[in-house]
Order: C-alpha cells, then sequence, then structure tokens
C-alpha cells in the first residue's frame, strides 16, 4: 500500500466520527502497553512476570497517580514514567473525543433528528396556526389511551416548536408530544416520525403545492403493513382536484375554503349554528359515533329516536356505505346498517331501560311555515365572498336582497332571482356604516378582511362589530374571524354568532383522523341539499308555557318529519364556552322553553 492510499484510508477512518476516534486512541493505547511491557519485562526483577508488567503498564496508561509506589532498577522506573507520559495524552485525548461526542450527539437530538419509535400514535406532518387546536383535540381524544402520543413533523426547530407549544396549550394530560424537525415532502425524513405504525397522519392546511407535495410523498412511500388513515385541508378550492389525485383514495381531504363559505352562509340564518358545530366537532361535549345495534333491526327509525338513554340518532349508515340524515320516521333499519349517534362517549352509548316520557298535551300543532324574501348585508371582503353568495342562494326566495359594503369585485355570481348590488365603503368607519341603513336588514355578516394578515384582519372586524354594537341596530350579525383567542376579545361587541373557520376545519381534521367515515356525515351536514342543522323556534314544538321533557321535544319534531338534537336557550346565549347550546339532553328531565328560546333539529329545510 503506497503513502498516500495509506493516508486516504487514515483519513476515511478518522472521518466516521467518534467510534472510530475512540478505536485509534485503544490501538494506541495497546501499541504504547505492548512496547512498554517489551521493553521493560527482561528486567522488571521483583516485579513479576511480563504479564504483571503488562498490567502496570496499563494501570498508569489509564491513572497517572499509580506510579507514585512504583520500585525497581533506574531504567524500569523511567519506562514506568514513558507509560504513564503516554497515558496522559491518550486519556486527555480520550476525554475530548468523547465530549466532541456527546455534544454532537446533544446537538443532533435538539435538531430532531432522531426516530420515534412508537405505535398506535398520531402524526401531524406540518406546521400552521391550526396544529394548537388539532394537538390539543388529540389530546383530549387520546385521553383513554395508556401512553398517548402525538408526534408532529415540521420544516422547523425542535426546540422552538416545543416551547411554543407549551406556551400555548399548556397541560396536555398524559399525551407526549414529539416534535422533529424536517421536511415532510422528504421521505428520508417521514421515516423519522414512523408513519407505518401511526394510528392516523394529519397534513396541515398550509401553502397547498407543499401540501399536494407531502400527499405525492406519502402515496408513493413503501408502506409496511396496514396504512393508516390520512387527513389533510386544502387552502384554496382549485387546488382540490390535484391534492386527490396526489393523495389517492386512502386520503380524506377538505376543502377549507369551502367549509369556511359554506358555515358562514348558513350561521347568517341560523345564529348560534357555530356553538353547534364546535360542540359536535371537539372532544369536550357532544360527538358523533357510527355503530351497528342489532336489536334495533327490524324497527323503524322512529323508534330508534326513543331507543336511547344517553344518545341521540341523526342517521343511518346503510350497509353499502351510504349515508342516510334524518332519514323518514318509517324507515326500517336493515341488516347491516349502523346508526349515527350523538353522545358524550362511546362508552356511554347503550338501550333505554325504560320508555320515553311523551308529554302528548305539550306538542305545539304544526303550522304553515312563513318564508318571506329577505335582505342580507355582507360587509368586508375576501376570497370566500364569491363562494358565500353561491352558497346562500339555495336558502334565499325570489325577490330576496343581498347588498354588497367593501371592495367592488367584477365578476360576481349573480343567484337567479336574487338582486345584488354592491357599494365601495371603509367598514371600519362609522360614518360609512351608519350610511348603510343596517337597521333595514334581516341578517348582516362580517367578513375578514382579505387585503390583512389575519390579526389585522381581525383587528379591523373588531372595531366593525363595536361600532354596529354601539348604532343598536337590532339585525343579526355573523362575524368571521382568523384567530379563535381574538374571538374571545370580540364577545363584547355581542354579535349573534363568531365563525372561526380555521379551528372549525382544525377540529374538523381531527374528528376524520379518528374516524373517517364521518366525513361523509359532515359533507352532509354542511350541504344545502338534504337535511342540514337549523334552530327553530321552540314554540314550533312545544305550546308556550308547559312544562314537557326533550323525549317531547323529539315527538313533535318527528311528527314534522325532523330529527331534534338539542336546544338553545337565549338567556345564556352570552354564556362561555356553550353559548346557550345543549345537544343531547337528557329525554326524561323536566324542560320549559322561554320566548327566544331554540330547538335544534335536523331537516330538509
Amino acid at each position: 500500500m503506497s503513502r498516500e492510499r495509506l493516508r486516504y484510508w487514515f483519513d476515511n477512518t478518522m472521518s466516521k466520527g467518534t467510534p472510530a476516534l475512540i478505536g485509534w486512541l485503544a490501538v494506541a493505547s495497546a501499541v504504547l502497553v505492548g512496547v512498554v511491557t517489551a521493553i521493560a519485562a527482561p528486567i522488571a526483577g521483583e516485579n513479576g512476570s511480563w504479564w504483571n508488567v503488562a498490567w502496570m503498564s496499563l494501570l498508569r496508561t489509564l491513572d497517572p497517580g499509580t506510579m507514585g509506589s512504583d520500585e525497581g532498577s533506574p531504567f524500569f522506573v523511567f519506562m514506568m514514567l514513558f507509560v504513564t507520559i503516554g497515558g496522559i495524552f491518550i486519556v486527555s485525548s480520550l476525554v475530548g473525543v468523547l465530549t466532541a461526542g456527546l455534544d454532537s450527539k446533544l446537538e443532533n437530538l435538539r435538531k430532531g433528528r432522531s426516530r420515534v419509535v412508537e405505535s398506535g400514535h398520531s402524526v401531524v406532518l406540518g406546521w400552521s396556526e391550526e396544529v394548537f387546536a388539532i394537538v390539543s383535540e388529540l389530546a383530549k381524544a387520546k385521553e383513554s389511551e395508556k401512553r398517548p402520543v402525538v408526534a408532529i413533523l415540521a420544516d422547523r426547530d425542535k426546540v422552538e416548536m416545543e416551547e411554543e407549544l407549551r406556551d400555548r396549550l399548556g397541560d396536555v394530560g398524559r399525551t407526549r408530544i414529539v416534535a422533529r424537525s424536517g421536511d415532510p415532502a422528504e421521505p428520508t425524513a417521514l421515516d423519522l416520525v414512523s408513519p407505518d405504525t401511526a394510528h392516523s397522519i394529519l397534513v396541515l392546511p398550509t401553502d397547498d403545492a407543499e401540501l399536494i407535495k407531502t400527499l405525492l410523498a406519502l402515496g408513493h412511500r413503501p408502506w409496511t403493513g396496514r396504512r393508516p388513515p390520512i387527513v389533510a385541508a386544502v387552502t384554496e378550492s382549485d387546488n382540490l382536484p390535484a391534492a386527490r389525485l396526489a393523495g389517492g383514495s386512502h386520503v380524506e381531504i377538505i376543502d377549507s375554503q369551502d367549509v369556511g363559505a359554506r358555515l358562514v352562509a348558513q350561521s347568517c340564518r341560523q345564529p348560534g349554528l357555530s356553538a353547534v358545530y364546535s360542540d359536535l366537532l371537539d372532544f369536550d361535549g357532544e360527538e358523533i359515533y357510527i355503530r351497528a345495534e342489532p336489536a334495533l333491526v327490524g324497527r323503524m327509525y322512529g323508534e330508534a329516536l326513543f331507543a336511547y338513554d344517553s344518545a341521540a340518532p341523526i342517521g343511518v349508515r346503510r350497509d353499502d356505505g351510504s349515508v342516510v340524515l334524518n332519514p323518514p320516521s318509517e324507515s326500517v333499519i336493515r341488516q347491516g346498517d349502523q346508526l349515527i349517534l350523538i353522545a358524550p362517549d362511546d362508552s356511554v352509548i347503550r338501550l333505554a331501560t325504560a320508555p320515553a316520557v311523551v308529554r302528548q298535551e305539550a306538542i305545539a300543532r304544526p303550522g304553515v311555515p312563513q318564508r318571506e324574501p329577505t335582505k342580507t348585508l355582507i360587509m368586508g371582503s375576501n376570497h370566500r365572498r364569491s363562494r358565500i353568495l353561491r352558497d346562500l342562494a339555495p336558502y334565499l326566495l325570489t325577490g330576496s336582497e343581498i347588498h354588497l359594503a367593501g371592495p367592488i369585485v367584477a365578476d360576481l355570481p349573480l343567484p337567479p332571482g336574487v338582486l345584488v348590488s354592491a357599494k365601495e365603503v371603509d367598514v371600519t368607519s362609522r360614518t360609512a356604516l351608519e350610511s348603510l341603513g343596517i337597521g333595514g336588514y334581516d341578517h348582516a355578516i362580517v367578513l375578514s378582511d382579505g387585503a390583512y394578515d389575519a390579526q389585522k384582519a381581525d383587528a379591523r372586524t373588531l372595531v366593525t362589530l363595536l361600532h354596529l354594537r354601539d348604532m343598536r341596530t337590532g339585525v343579526a350579525i355573523v362575524s368571521e374571524m382568523n384567530d379563535e383567542r381574538n374571538r374571545k376579545l370580540a364577545e363584547i361587541a355581542e354579535a349573534d354568532d363568531f365563525v372561526v373557520g380555521g379551528k372549525l376545519v382544525s377540529l374538523l381534521l381531527t374528528q376524520l383522523a379518528e374516524n373517517r367515515h364521518l366525513g361523509q356525515v359532515f359533507d352532509q351536514l354542511f350541504s344545502h341539499e338534504g337535511s342540514e342543522i337549523y334552530l327553530k323556534p321552540a314554540s314550533d314544538y312545544i305550546v308556550p308555557g308547559a312544562t314537557a321533557t326533550f323525549a317531547t321535544v323529539i315527538e313533535a319534531a318527528r311528527r314534522r318529519g325532523e330529527t331534534a338534537i338539542g336546544y338553545r336557550l337565549t338567556t345564556s346565549a352570552s354564556q362561555e364556552p356553550q353559548h346557550g347550546v345543549t345537544l343531547n339532553p337528557d329525554k326524561s328531565a323536566p324542560l320549559a322553553f322561554q320566548p327566544g328560546d331554540r330547538v335544534i333539529v335536523l331537516s330538509e329545510d
């Protein structure tokens, strides 16, 4: 071997890191001990055999203080001094190598490049404002597990992610949050969070291009064993087809722009609706479950409405996978069907042991609903405004009016039979708001201004709401917010409802991660076709002043072709966190409604 090739081999060996350096120091120690033993053993005298000399040399290499008791010829003592001095250099080098290796390992751990060795954990890919709501809900969903783990992979510093999560979330119970740094679109980085053994994978709604790239990385991954459910959300509706193509049939993808627009459109006509959806979507109160109930096979859906003590049926998932919400009362539950239920937890779902008490005398006579054209004012502008117009159209009668106040945008959709007009005004100006004559409208929407970042837009919304409160218009106002923390600040403005689209999308992602089949349920609830959630006057169901039970309300709704799931009390509408909404109440407890109270039902209109 030439000298140059020998040096090349030595350099390659040294570049292998701490283990190689320790190996070379071990070789140097062995050579030193061997040479000294070979020279000193023949003159050891009373110090014994060569084995004893080798042992003495090794001890002096490792501990220089040992040579203080050496005896023998001057040359023997000199050799012990020589091996001791050599040992000082070797041990010093070893300490330096170990320190550098430990520092390097700690730095790698800080960078979050070690692999998560877990099974049944939830994986969150990406980082955005929604990560805090998602991790918080996952922690609640996993409270019953022994060792719940949430693993986050994002292209950010690991320590910064963990500190921000601690600051925003506080105590998350037994759930352990593990952060790793890396690009979720890189296959090698995906390995850090062990997606093959995960319970579910959530891809956060960040930049759609990066999201699609991440879905491609997941789709082309060589999965070992069962592929976990994958849920994701796109921020632009135009990117939905590409995302679905990239993710394939194994991925459930939400159009966050569409969901946000639908919720604003529905809440505009149903103040308090966002509180209902928040309760259904989070893991604090009532949730939606899908389960088979063999005891109810062959019975009608109308009978199933009274079959549970602590659960409220809202529909049926047929054997072929289709979902029917609020089916006709006489629909028969067939073998293989599953009931869709609202309950606080799946562990409390059980059949009633006694029949529900229905007070027939308290049921109000069904009247003919009176609908008239309405006037709606939409203040502000963002990329969801045109979609909100489209989603509002199916609910409006011919002759209705929609007035737009804010920046004028060309090519707005014109719902058939609905008058749409626009006026360019600054909705944060008190004078401009007064010029709109808001008191003459039936509904009003305050949109988050798309020309500003989330916090600035929310600040402008707060100014508009405070002006409207001071003007005491008496109009039902629904406001769109970006940040849940700003919603709490907006409570003083006393708007009838606040829609925080980002949070609701985050909650929806978490629900789908736990049960993918719920996607069909929420898709129908958010749609204007079929049955959806309405908050209707309690006087339509119960005779004013009469004391009834919620079972009585269920029966009154059943006779109208509806499914009652709860109520909203006006007296507690401003109280956090439920805002007067009670879902799946006790069916037998006495119940008396006051003027302005609402019954929450699933209905086709």
